[in-house]
This record gives C-alpha cells, sequence and structure tokens, in this order.
C-alpha cells in the first residue's frame, strides 16, 4: 500500500493513567524463538506462536520492541499474507513473485513449505490468482479479496472512533434449536457475535445497536424458524445483576485494554525513538494491528451511558492509530527490501496507507 503524505509528530499528550503497566510482570517475559525470518519452531507458526491468551499478551522481537500480541488468528499463514497484501500491496493489480511472498511470510517465521501452503488453499478460495510469467509463478490478489480487504480495513480503522447516540432500546434474539441442528445453531451464536450480539441468558441474545433487521435476515439464511427478535427497553427496578450490559465481562475487556495501551505505548516510545529497525518495524505493525482488530470481537461498541466511568477504548485506539502510523515507513521499507529480491521492478510500488486509509506514492 501507498505510504501516507502524513509525518508522525515528535511526541503525543499525555493521558492521565496511560502509563500502567510498565513495570508488570507482562513485561519481563521474552521470546526464545528467534529474531523474525529465522524460523519457527513448529512448521507453519509465527515468531512468538507459544504463547497463549487474548489481547493484551506481551512478547519481545529479537530487539526488545514490546509487541502487544498473542497466538491469534494472524498466525494462520493465509490469513496472515492477506493481511501483509491488505497492508502494503493495497488496491494494487500487478501480480508479485510466489517467491517473494514466501520470504515476506518468513519474516514472521513461517516456514517455506507453511507458506506455499498457504498461496495454495488461498488459491483455491479464490482469493489469490496464480499465473505462470516465464519459469516462475507470480500472484495476485482476486477481485473478491480486494473487496474483503477493503471492508475489513474499514471495520478495523473505524471502530472506536466516535461514539453513537443510543436510543435507549436494545435488539433481543430468543431462539431454541433442537440439539441435532447444531451446525446451524453454531453458525448462528458466530453470526450474533459479529453483528455485536452477546448471551445474556440461554437462547436470548441482546444488543443495543438496531440490529433486528439484520438478525431476520441471518435467520432466513440458516433456515432457522423457531426465533425470534424484537427491540425491547428495560424497565426500573431491574437489578444489577439482570442489567443486559451484564451481557459482556466489561471488567476483563478494561483490564485487555489497559494492558495494549501500557505495550502499546511503550512500542510507540521506542518507534520515536528511533530504536526500532525495518525488519521489527513490519513485525510489530502487523501485530499490533492484529491485536487491535481482535478488540470489535470483545467489545461491544455499548453506548458511553452503559459503560464503566474511564472506560480505556479512546486511549487505546488513539495508541493504535499513532503506533500503527509512526511504524509505517519503515515496515514499508523492509517490504520493498524483501520484494527487490525477486522483483526490483515491483518493489517501488510496495508501501504502506495510514489508519485513516489514505495513500500516496511510495518514494
Amino acid at each position: 500500500m501507498a505510504e501516507s503524505t502524513s509525518r508522525p509528530t515528535a511526541g503525543r499528550p499525555a493521558r492521565p493513567g496511560s502509563r500502567v503497566g510498565r513495570g508488570s510482570k507482562a513485561g519481563s517475559r521474552v521470546a526464545t524463538g528467534g529474531a523474525p525470518g529465522t524460523g519457527s519452531r513448529e512448521p507453519g507458526a509465527t515468531a512468538g506462536a507459544h504463547a497463549s491468551g487474548g489481547p493484551g499478551d506481551l512478547i519481545f522481537a529479537s530487539d526488545e520492541i514490546p509487541l502487544p500480541w498473542s497466538g491469534g488468528p494472524v498466525q494462520r499463514p493465509p490469513r496472515l499474507l492477506l493481511t501483509l497484501l491488505g497492508d502494503y500491496w493495497w488496491r494494487r493489480t500487478e501480480p508479485l513473485p510466489s517467491a517473494a511472498l514466501v520470504a515476506l511470510l518468513a519474516e514472521f517465521g513461517v516456514s517455506d513449505s507453511a507458506a506455499r501452503a498457504a498461496l495454495s488453499r488461498l488459491t483455491r478460495n479464490r482469493l489469490l490468482v496464480t499465473a505462470k510469467s516465464g519459469r516462475r509463478t507470480v500472484v495476485s490478489l482476486s477481485g473478491r479479496a480486494a473487496r474483503i480487504l477493503d471492508d475489513g480495513g474499514s471495520q478495523i480503522f473505524s471502530f472506536g472512533r466516535a461514539s453513537r447516540p443510543w436510543d435507549g432500546l436494545w435488539s433481543v434474539v430468543a431462539f431454541s434449536i433442537p440439539e441435532q441442528n447444531r451446525a446451524a445453531r453454531d453458525s448462528l451464536r458466530k453470526q450474533l457475535r459479529w453483528l455485536g450480539f452477546a448471551p445474556l441468558y440461554d437462547g436470548l441474545w441482546v444488543s443495543p445497536r438496531d440490529r433486528a433487521v439484520e438478525v431476520i435476515t441471518k435467520l432466513a439464511e440458516l433456515g432457522i424458524t423457531t426465533a425470534t427478535a424484537f427491540r425491547a427497553s428495560t424497565v426500573p427496578g431491574v437489578s444489577p445483576d439482570g442489567l443486559p450490559q451484564r451481557a459482556w465481562d466489561l471488567d476483563n475487556l478494561k483490564a485487555r485494554y489497559m494492558q495494549f495501551i501500557a505495550n502499546a505505548e511503550r512500542l510507540h516510545d521506542r518507534t520515536l525513538a528511533g530504536r526500532v529497525s525495518p525488519v521489527a518495524a513490519l513485525v510489530a505493525r502487523t501485530r499490533v494491528m492484529d491485536e487491535w482488530r481482535g478488540f470489535p470481537e470483545l467489545d461491544p461498541d455499548l453506548p458511553g451511558e452503559l459503560l464503566p466511568d474511564a472506560w480505556p477504548r479512546a486511549d487505546a485506539r488513539e495508541l493504535f492509530t499513532t503506533t500503527y502510523d509512526l511504524l509505517g515507513p519503515l515496515a514499508a521499507h523492509r517490504v520493498r527490501q524483501i520484494i527487490a529480491r525477486y522483483s526490483p521492478e515491483l518493489a517501488v510500488h510496495a508501501a504502506h496507507h495510514s489508519s485513516e486509509l489514505q495513500t500516496a506514492p511510495a518514494r
């Protein structure tokens, strides 16, 4: 993707409580799997894949840059490759040598065999298009993949941007699905979570947003008729334990946000100080973005009226966007270095986009 024309400022205004976690035990753990690009402990695993947990976990790169991420979806080579193409080859139509993409995945500890398996899988799923150019294989994004990346990017970077007004009504879905139709039930639950719902009780899911029409559409697609969707409000006198927002573990979510803030701030400060190499910047930028994009699945984006005081989402978003943008030029430089080994004429097109999805020609 193309580089943004904006430049990071020399610093950011201090935020109350933003230094939380600098002396925590999490900061003492160091990954022993080697530097990015040197291979991994298991075939197909990325650097740091031995970690587990959720957003907020901390791992260190070889040059001691704190990288807030965990053993999440970005470690699957197919998704990692799409993420990288979305970040540094956004809206480009020129095919890239497959060897360059294998080398790019190696920066994250993905083995050659796992990288080529990822290419094959993405091609089978019609997300990549492969062709021959002389004796080498070249790869380009399909139109379907480009649309997925556009939609995903818009969602990731818009999350938490502004608090939306609330009309005081909840979307409620109640369903009863027989055990023998478990596949439909699991699919419905997955779709409900994607739409921002959470289970208040068994078979009763809620969302503070007007999603009833979307739920009806999903129910029809799944062929589920034993379900009801409606809009409702709470009545005075409901006990705190019965309030709909109790469907979400807000205490745990807040802790994850605070850990993300502590880790991302440390990374941001080291980058400003010039202590991040292009090699580490590529890995760090991908990890911090993947860490952030896990939050929309955990955070229902509740209206401010329903949130505890000092909710940290805004601080976390500010640190994500500034750190992601700050690492962009360094990371794009590393991508150009890798592609140049196989196609110098194409390498000049690799660039980054900002958190505002703004691009400019790479230098």
